[in-house]
This record gives C-alpha cells, sequence and structure tokens, in this order.
C-alpha cells in the first residue's frame, strides 16, 4: 500500500511518526553539538549522579544489555566522564562519575523524555493508557523486539 492508496487515518499516523522521529532527531543532534554526549549516554552519567553503580546495575537501569552499556562506559571513560574502582570483591568494578563527568552531566539540557513526561503525565490517566497502547501496537505492527530502552534515543544500540 503506497502513497495515494493510503487511508487517511493511515496517512495521519505516518505523518505523526515521522514528526515524533524528527523531533527525537533534532533533539539528538542539538545534545551531541552543545555536549558531545548522546541520550543514552546522558541517562548512564544521570544513573552515576550520587552514586557508585557496577556495570550490570546501569545497564539494567538504563534497559540495555551488558555489551551495549560496556560500550558506553568505555566511551564514557575514554573521554574522562566517570572514574573505575574496585570493588569489595575483585571481581567488581564500581563506577562514578570524575569532576569532568559532574561537570558534563550539570551543563546539559534535560533530555526530550524529560520534558515528555512531564508533559504525558499532565495528561489523564486514560489519556496516557491510550497513547501507550498506541504506540506499543505500532511497536508490534513494526515487528519490533521488546529489548527497547526506556528512553528517546535514535543513537544505534549494539545488541548481543
Amino acid at each position: 500500500m503506497m502513497g495515494k492508496s493510503m487511508q487517511p487515518i493511515t496517512r495521519q499516523t505516518f505523518s505523526s511518526m515521522r514528526r515524533i522521529l524528527r523531533a527525537v532527531e533534532a533533539r539528538e543532534r542539538s545534545l551531541k553539538a552543545t555536549t558531545g554526549l548522546t541520550s543514552s549516554q546522558l541517562m548512564l552519567l544521570q544513573h552515576l549522579d550520587g552514586a557508585e553503580r557496577m556495570a550490570r546495575d546501569l545497564a539494567k537501569g538504563l534497559g540495555v544489555n551488558q555489551a551495549t552499556a560496556t560500550v558506553m562506559i568505555q566511551r564514557l571513560e575514554a573521554r574522562g566522564l566517570l572514574s573505575r574502582r574496585p570493588g569489595t570483591d575483585r571481581r567488581q568494578t564500581l563506577l562514578s562519575l570524575s569532576d569532568a563527568g559532574r561537570e558534563a552531566l550539570e551543563a546539559a539540557p534535560d533530555p526530550l523524555q524529560a520534558e515528555v513526561s512531564s508533559k504525558l503525565e499532565s495528561l489523564p490517566e486514560w489519556e496516557q493508557l491510550m497513547i501507550g497502547s498506541a504506540l506499543l501496537r505500532i511497536a508490534e505492527l513494526m515487528d519490533t523486539d521488546d529489548d527497547a530502552a526506556p528512553l528517546l534515543d535514535s543513537a544505534p544500540v549494539l545488541n548481543t
């Protein structure tokens, strides 16, 4: 089904999806330009704000797999934004924000999901449920996997 043969509601649905994707991509570009960080990297730094965590706990908190978290951690560590130290068990490594990571976090604008979350949560519960259900159904129709992180990020997520 292409172009003119699409029903008006289908065309409107695809137009809305394109608007969402453009908004996410524009915010991602803006964040990258101002901080050098992706939304996912910013969320990881936020999870470390005021606490030390192990990589597996970060992965779980972000809703990504261990391999994805490891790549993100390595990139942030290479930029000097986080620090490692041995845990009580020699097999454990604790991660924390470095001073530079704290500064980057303070300088970063609020992520798009924070803005959208506050607006979404101001809606009546029935409307929140309707929107959530519609988006879930769209994801199912697109035959997506259910291993998506609960954040808005146009950067690729590595799966193992």
